[in-house]
């Protein structure tokens, strides 16, 4: 049982020095031929912690609960571990797998509401307040009529990365 207990210890052991050392061991084989991507999936310390911790600690359970002997609790236990590799594999490919959003892009803001900021001429241009993503941006803004500060406008379209045609809100 001592054998068994010792295996899933050090399992443990392996899985905080996975998290201490995060992709060293990866880095190490990087582009080195028939291990390059190796440690990637199946064989990347975490699913090897996950196996061998999982394999002691199921070995040392079935031999200390059972009359059964070592050979088939290390059977139980390789079962076990496969199975806890596994999950491992999964839930990190899963924790992987971040899609990131799509960067927004100034044609967004086409028909968005925002504010004026400062009054805008019918000759010139003035500042308006939109939301982009969430976040407030200020643009420089146009418009075929004036608009005074603090009315709600409607972007109509993108002149330049700053600017923008605006119409005002009518109610």
């Amino acid at each position: 049982m001592t054998f068994f207990l010792g295996l899933g210890i050090a399992g443990i052991v392996l899985l905080v020095l996975a998290l201490v050392f995060d992709g060293v061991l990866e880095g190490i084989f990087d582009g080195v031929g028939v291990l390059d991507g190796l440690f990637d999936g199946l064989l990347s310390l975490p699913v090897i912690a996950g196996f061998v911790s999982m394999l002691g600690f199921t070995g040392a359970i079935v031999l200390g609960t059972t009359g059964l002997g070592a050979g088939p609790a290390t059977a139980v236990g390789v079962g076990a571990g496969a199975g806890a590799g596994w999950l491992t594999w999964r839930f990190s490919r899963a924790l992987m797998r971040d899609d990131p959003d799509v960067t927004p892009r100034s044609e967004d803001l086409v028909g968005s509401s925002g504010s004026v900021v400062t009054a805008i001429p019918a000759d010139g241009y003035g500042e308006v307040l939109v939301y982009l993503a969430g976040q407030p941006v200020k643009y420089a803004a146009k418009s075929a009529v004036p608009i005074p500060r603090g009315a709600e406008i409607w972007v109509e379209g993108i002149l330049s990365t700053t600017s923008v045609t605006v119409r005002p809100v009518e109610r």
